[in-house]
């Protein structure tokens, strides 16, 4: 397969989080071409799963105010990797106490993601959080201190899916891999 070759990038925007890129290219036939790229430390979503008597299966979602979009968004509990060095799998369960008010007990890696990859080199670390007990929230930020926490079983909140009314992708991408997960571990 023809190469691409990056020959070059400069700075434009250093945020608190994230900068802002321009990267020279060269493509396989010798043209040379630029691209913004956002560069990010990554983040992790947690997809906690919580089980009634019955071996109903529940899970925990946030909905909380999304400026860019200027609405709320339905999503599994999330963060960036803003601890440089931090691990994803500690980022989860600090994310999980912070926004949702629960410890997990067993924490499981169900993908590794490329959110956007035509603007971004972040990679979304997706977990699956059983055994969950609950603690205090420890919310930062103004859209954090606002946001509900919503109880659904799994059936509902992938329904929510189908209905539209749950669009983030890191969500949709841990709500499903979950439930594949729990259709797996039934058909063993």
């Amino acid at each position: 397969m023809p190469e691409f070759k990056r020959v070059g990038e400069t700075l434009v925007h250093q945020g608190y989080i994230w900068h802002v890129a321009v990267a020279e290219f060269v493509a396989p036939n010798g043209t040379t071409f630029t691209r913004d790229i956002v560069r990010s430390p990554g983040a992790v979503g947690i997809v906690p799963l919580v089980f009634d008597a019955e071996g109903n299966a529940s899970t925990v979602l946030v909905k909380q105010y999304r400026p860019p979009y200027d609405a709320e968004v339905i999503e599994i509990p999330a963060g960036m990797r803003d601890i440089a060095g931090e691990d994803t799998a500690e980022v989860a369960r600090r994310e999980l106490i912070e926004e949702a008010g629960l410890i997990a007990g067993n924490l499981e890696l169900l993908a590794e993601t490329y959110p956007s990859p035509g603007m971004t080199d972040s990679v979304m670390s997706i977990y699956l959080a059983t055994d969950c007990t609950p603690t205090a929230t420890n919310r930062q930020g103004p859209e954090e201190a606002y946001m509900e926490i919503l109880h659904l079983p799994l059936f509902e909140a992938l329904a929510m899916i189908d209905s539209g009314e749950i669009c983030d992708a890191k969500t949709v991408t841990g709500l499903l891999l979950a439930e594949r997960r729990l259709r797996s571990a039934d058909a063993s």
